[in-house]
């Protein structure tokens, strides 16, 4: 393979120990000739990475890295289920029916996820929460608590009965949030990284910065081109445990790309492999040949929650799910140890 620079993320949206699935970003040049560096900055927030590289050529403008942690700084605070006092955490914590008011960010995250959940049918749920939780993945949890979870029928079944994104209602007028059933708790970790991206690349369109890759855990958002003129170049990640390499190549322009896999955060048990990606519907981890589901479109936030809920799907229902929708998704199917990629239509332009 060539030889590339790799922006890499190493943790899991409020993990500390995982790696998420996710996309590379090819800043780099293939040979043996040497490209001056990007501009840019990395740092880490909500149990991840992040990183930002600037296409003009020029310098960091002056706290521009500052203004982008705060921004982050501000969708951890807001939506975080491992902080005890976020906006999030404090509604999943009440027990009542009673309207809590939230920030327009966070009602629009929420309302986002609502339309995925009615689109997808169930299979992206933004009151997984609790199923998370029981499975060992949830805020908290450990390597060793997730490998010794494996949860007893009933419970899964008493667990589905707090799981229904129809509980929750929301008024985008007075930015508020209330759920009808009162054990219903909401998990935004598959959509906030998306979000997050989409926040910062609005922070540096309000610069006048019009040349730009935003990478949050493993989602990424592209703008403009590099300095020499190309487009950005990121990669669909191998779905493979224990190491990071490319699968596939894009060029990435004016669009964002989301990938959900089931390779990073798993637990193993007597000879079973248990997936981090709970279906909701059935209140059980994924069970199919779908490693990975890689969604590109304009909003890093919906490319980050399709991703999420065609990776439950599975590979028929997701490709289906992509023609229907005409959602520019790429599969990768995993067979013992070979690979198999499928696209949608709405994908194949951009293999050019």
């Amino acid at each position: 393979m060539d030889r590339r620079t790799y922006l890499k993320s190493s943790l899991a949206l409020g993990s500390t120990f995982l790696m998420p699935a996710g996309v590379l970003a090819l800043v780099g040049c293939s040979g043996t000739v040497k490209t001056p560096e990007l501009a840019g900055f990395d740092g880490r927030i909500m149990g991840t990475g992040y990183s930002v590289r600037l296409g003009s050529g020029n310098a960091v403008p002056e706290e521009l890295a500052g203004a982008v942690y705060a921004v982050l700084q501000d969708v951890d605070h807001h939506m975080s289920t491992w902080r005890a006092d976020s906006e999030l955490s404090l509604f999943n914590t009440r027990a009542d029916n009673d309207w809590q008011a939230m920030s327009p960010a966070t009602t629009g995250v929420i309302a986002q996820a609502l339309r995925t959940s009615h689109n997808s049918k169930g299979a992206f749920d933004v009151t997984v929460a609790p199923l998370v939780d029981l499975w060992g993945f949830g805020a908290g949890s450990t390597a060793d608590q997730i490998r010794a979870a494996k949860p007893a029928r009933q419970a899964v079944q008493q667990h589905l009965s707090q799981v229904g994104h129809e509980s929750i209602e929301i008024d985008l007028t007075a930015n508020a949030v209330r759920k009808q059933n009162r054990h219903a708790r909401l998990d935004l970790s598959g959509i906030a990284k998306g979000h997050a991206v989409d926040r910062v690349a609005a922070l540096l369109d309000s610069r006048g910065l019009e040349n730009y890759l935003v990478e949050v855990g493993g989602e990424l958002k592209a703008r403009g081109r590099k300095p020499d003129g190309s487009a950005w170049r990121v990669a669909i990640e191998r779905p493979i445990a224990g190491r990071r390499e490319a699968f596939r190549a894009l060029q990435l322009q004016d669009r964002a790309i989301a990938t959900s896999g089931d390779y990073r955060n798993f637990f193993s048990d007597g000879g079973t492999r248990y997936s981090h990606s709970i279906d909701p519907r059935t209140g059980q981890p994924v069970n199919h040949e779908l490693a990975s589901v890689s969604v590109v479109a304009a909003s890093t936030m919906e490319a980050d929650a399709l991703s999420t809920a065609m990776m439950v799907m599975g590979p028929d229902d997701a490709m289906a799910f992509a023609k229907q929708q005409q959602i520019a998704a790429h599969l990768i199917l995993k067979s013992g140890a070979s690979l198999k990629e499928i696209y949608s239509p709405a994908f194949q332009p951009l293999l050019g």
